[in-house]
């Protein structure tokens, strides 16, 4: 089966579908370039079905990632579905440290999110910009400010406590 015959398939439970892509990934039975290609031209909810595989993929093995996934999920944080916006911000936070000095397009494109009206896509954000501030990469000295801003504004105590806790790992 592939990835296209399982997404379309009705009698299979949304997130059975993300777990069998999140295996293929894990098992290597699928072209992860394949899966960005098919994402990439998928409809919203396909998209964030395989973003989603993706996130689940790399929380277990980050390694698995490489900077095509990185240039993929940093694009698609500025799709205008929030699902697809939350799961490439978790992906991000879950591969940030494998990639420290190639993040400006996904911190600028989660800076923007950071901002966003829905709580969730926010938490991402929060999530994956703590995940990069907490690479301590030089070239992420300037989002310390900003964050900081963020986290002065965040109406969320939730989200709040993210940014807060990166921080303060950082500052130690």
């Amino acid at each position: 089966m592939d990835i296209e015959t399982l997404l379309a398939d009705k009698s299979i439970r949304p997130k059975e579908k993300t777990e069998t892509i999140s295996q293929w990934l894990l098992d290597a039975k699928i072209d992860p370039e394949g899966l960005i290609k098919f994402a990439g031209a998928a409809k919203d909810q396909e998209k964030a079905t395989c973003i989603e595989a993706m996130e689940f993929a790399t929380k277990l093995r980050p390694e698995i990632a490489d900077t095509k996934w990185l240039d993929f999920v940093s694009g698609t944080l500025t799709a205008k579905a929030p699902r697809v916006k939350w799961e490439s911000a978790k992906v991000i936070g879950n591969i940030a440290h494998l990639f420290p000095g190639k993040l400006d397009v996904a911190v600028v494109n989660l800076l923007t999110n950071a901002e966003h009206p829905g709580t969730v896509v926010r938490w991402s954000a929060a999530f994956a910009l703590g995940e990069i501030l907490k690479t301590r990469h030089p070239k992420t000295q300037w989002l310390i400010p900003a964050v900081e801003a963020i986290c002065e504004r965040e109406e969320k105590n939730s989200i709040r406590k993210i940014y807060l806790a990166a921080l303060k790992k950082i500052k130690t």
